[in-house]
C-alpha cells in the first residue's frame, strides 16, 4: 500500500481553488476548449510536468513516473455546456450563454492538484501516471478522440470521477459493475399537410401526430419491457410551426433513450419505428426515425472498485456504494478496453448538475486531489506487485 500523501499544504488548497476559478470564468464548448487547453497546459509545464505528443486539437496528456513499471491513468473532462449562468459569485463565467454547469472545471482543477501532488514523489513512484484532460464529453466524441490519439496505449488500468451534488463534501463513492447508463439520441420528423389553422379539415395535423408520439412512447417503458429494467425515454425538444393561424407541415422531435441492458438497447429503435410508424399511418402523417447511438454503460470493474473505495477509506474518507445512474459518460469507452473505475465526488451543490445555479463546494478540490494522488501510487504498487499481466492481476481472486 502507498503511503499516505500530504495535502494539508493551505497555498496548494488556494491554488487548486485558483485553478478552478479561472477555469469556471472562461468555460469553452465541446471541441473549443482551445484557451483551457493552454491554461491547463501552462500550469503543467509550469511545474515541469511532461506532455505526451499526441495529435490532439483540445485537450492534453501529461505524464509522471519514470522507468519500466505498469502505467496507470487519471482522467479529468474539461468542457463547458451552453448555458447561461446564473451564479452571483466574482468569478462567474466571462462567455454568455456558456458555463461550467457539469463540474468539469472542478474535475481539471482535481486532476491538476493529483498531478503536483504525484510530481513531487515522482522519483519513488513503481511506474507511471498519465493524467488525461480530456475535452468533448459532454457531445461523447472526446474519448474516442484520445483513444484514437493512443492516449490509452500501455495502461494498465483508467481512474475516472464526476462531482456529485447530492454528496457532502469529502465523501466518495462508487460501485462494481454498471454504474452510468447507455445513451442514446434520437430524432423523429412528422410530415403531415399544411392548412389554415380554421380548416384543420384540408389538412393533416403535424402537431396532433406529434403529441400522440410523445404521448405514446412513454408506455413504452412501462408496458413493452419489463418493470424490473432500467429504462428512461425522454422527450426533450419539438419544433414546429413558425406563425399562430397555420397548421405547420412538419414537426421535429428530439430526445434520448437510457438503458443498461444491451438487449433492450438494441430493441428499442425498433420498437420505437413500429409506434411511431402506425401512430403517423392512423392520422394520414409520415414519421421517420434517425437513431444516434452513444457512449455505452459505464461498467466498472469489480476488484479496481473495491480497490478504490478500500484506499478511501484508509485515508479516513467518508465511502458510500454509489446508486445507479440513468446519465452517461464516454469514460465508458476507456473502460471498453483497459479495467478501471468510476468515482463520484461529493460536491455538496443546492442545484444539480446541468442547473444555472449549480455551485459545487471548492472545499471538496484538495480532498478529492489527495484522493486521486494516492489512489493512483497505490494502483502502481499493486500491479507492480504481480508477475503476471496487469489485465490478469485485476481479474485474480487473491488480489
Amino acid at each position: 500500500m502507498a503511503e499516505s500523501i500530504p495535502c494539508s499544504d493551505t497555498s496548494l488548497e488556494q491554488q487548486l481553488i485558483s485553478w478552478r476559478r479561472h477555469l469556471h470564468q472562461y468555460p469553452e464548448l465541446s471541441n473549443q476548449e482551445h484557451q483551457t487547453t493552454a491554461y491547463i497546459t501552462r500550469w503543467l509545464q509550469e511545474k515541469d510536468i511532461r506532455l505526451l505528443p499526441l495529435a490532439l486539437t483540445t485537450g492534453v496528456v501529461a505524464e509522471i513516473g519514470h522507468g519500466s513499471g505498469p502505467t496507470i491513468a487519471l482522467r479529468a473532462d474539461i468542457d463547458a455546456l451552453p448555458i447561461e449562468e446564473l451564479v452571483d459569485v466574482d468569478f462567474r463565467s466571462q462567455h454568455a450563454g456558456v458555463m461550467h454547469a457539469c463540474g468539469h472545471d472542478f474535475h481539471a482543477a482535481v486532476m491538476l492538484g493529483a498531478a503536483c501532488l504525484l510530481k513531487k514523489r515522482e522519483q519513488i513512484l513503481p511506474g507511471k501516471v498519465r493524467i488525461f484532460f480530456q475535452p468533448a464529453e459532454e457531445v461523447s466524441t472526446g474519448a474516442k478522440q484520445f483513444i484514437r490519439a493512443g492516449a490509452l496505449n500501455d495502461v494498465a488500468a483508467v481512474f475516472g470521477l464526476h462531482n456529485a451534488p447530492e454528496l457532502p463534501a469529502g465523501t466518495f463513492a462508487t460501485r462494481s459493475g454498471p454504474f452510468y447508463a447507455n445513451v442514446d439520441r434520437f430524432a423523429i420528423d412528422i410530415t403531415g399537410k399544411g392548412a389554415h389553422a380554421a380548416k384543420p379539415e384540408q389538412g393533416i395535423d403535424s402537431i396532433v401526430t406529434a403529441c400522440n408520439i410523445v404521448n405514446a412512447l412513454q408506455t413504452l417503458p412501462s408496458r413493452s419491457f419489463s418493470s424490473l429494467e432500467s429504462l428512461v425515454i425522454s422527450v426533450t425538444r419539438i419544433q414546429g410551426g413558425n406563425t399562430w393561424n397555420v397548421l405547420p407541415q412538419t414537426v421535429e422531435l428530439e430526445g434520448t433513450v437510457r438503458t443498461y441492458n444491451a438487449a433492450i438497447r438494441a430493441e428499442i429503435p425498433e420498437r420505437i419505428e413500429q409506434l411511431i410508424g402506425g401512430i403517423a399511418l392512423a392520422l394520414g402523417a409520415k414519421a421517420e426515425l434517425k437513431w444516434y447511438p452513444g457512449p455505452p454503460a459505464v461498467v466498472n470493474t469489480r476488484e479496481w472498485a473495491d480497490f478504490s473505495k478500500q484506499i478511501a477509506r484508509d485515508a479516513g474518507y467518508q465511502v458510500e456504494n454509489a446508486e445507479l445512474q440513468m446519465s452517461g459518460e464516454d469514460f465508458a469507452l476507456y473502460l471498453q478496453d483497459v479495467p478501471g473505475t468510476f468515482v463520484s465526488i461529493g460536491s455538496n451543490s443546492e442545484f444539480g448538475l446541468h442547473h444555472p445555479q449549480f455551485n459545487p463546494d471548492e472545499s471538496a478540490i484538495a480532498p478529492a486531489s489527495r484522493y486521486f494522488a494516492q489512489l493512483a501510487e497505490a494502483a502502481l504498487h499493486r500491479l507492480r506487485a504481480t508477475t503476471v499481466t496487469p489485465l490478469q492481476a485485476v481479474l485474480s481472486p487473491s488480489s
